[in-house]
């Protein structure tokens, strides 16, 4: 699903989730952009049915967009939920695009949703980009690494056009980052402050 909707009832969605299962149209049922919340619903909801419920939620993602540390991730835990997160590169702004800039390169981080926080990031972008040549390691690469180290996280979305691409999504799985590399991703982008209330409540 999507995305959430508000308008009806889960009874209703459960049932028809069903039926498209005994239909054998689908196996199982994931949700994207959900919040916390919903997800708690939907998951009572089918717990009263004796329904499986949601198996994944597809939430956006990244070192530059840890909102869903606050609610998401933790509901997800809770429930069983694995986490696929999209855009894990932020349109590509934390795949080097500093360096692909001064390099004369085309970036596609200066396109969509990244360009209108490209300036505001960039501060960051600059120690995340040195954090990453002192580690002998590929933005890129390192950022879907960071995704991995996660809770609930089970598989980011990658786009690869190339198999440059998709060979430096594959090298994530073998970066490894202790809890120094860590603490210094956390300084370069702190996140919200953990789970909420706790991020915001004391």
């Amino acid at each position: 699903m999507h995305h959430v909707d508000r308008l009806t009832p889960w009874d209703e969605i459960w049932e028809a989730m069903e039926v498209l299962r005994m239909q054998g149209k689908i196996l199982y049922v994931g949700s994207s952009n959900f919040a916390g919340w919903h997800i708690a619903q939907g998951q009572e909801a089918a717990n009263r049915r004796g329904q499986l419920g949601l198996v994944s939620e597809q939430s956006i993602y990244n070192l530059l967009q840890r909102t869903v540390e606050l609610e998401v991730l933790p509901a997800c835990e809770f429930y069983g939920l694995g986490v696929i997160p999209w855009s894990p590169l932020h349109s590509g702004l934390l795949g080097g695009a500093l360096r692909k800039m001064a390099d004369g390169g085309a970036v596609r981080a200066l396109t969509g949703r990244a360009k209108e926080s490209f300036d505001k990031a960039r501060p960051a972008l600059e120690k995340w980009e040195a954090f990453c040549a002192e580690r002998g390691e590929d933005p890129a690469d390192t950022a879907i690494a960071w995704l991995l180290t996660r809770p609930a996280v089970t598989s980011p979305i990658v786009g690869p056009r190339t198999m440059h691409h998709l060979e430096g999504a594959l090298r994530a799985l073998e970066i490894t980052l202790d809890e120094a590399a860590l603490a210094r991703i956390d300084e370069i982008f702190p996140g919200p402050g953990g789970t909420a209330p706790e991020a915001y409540a004391w």
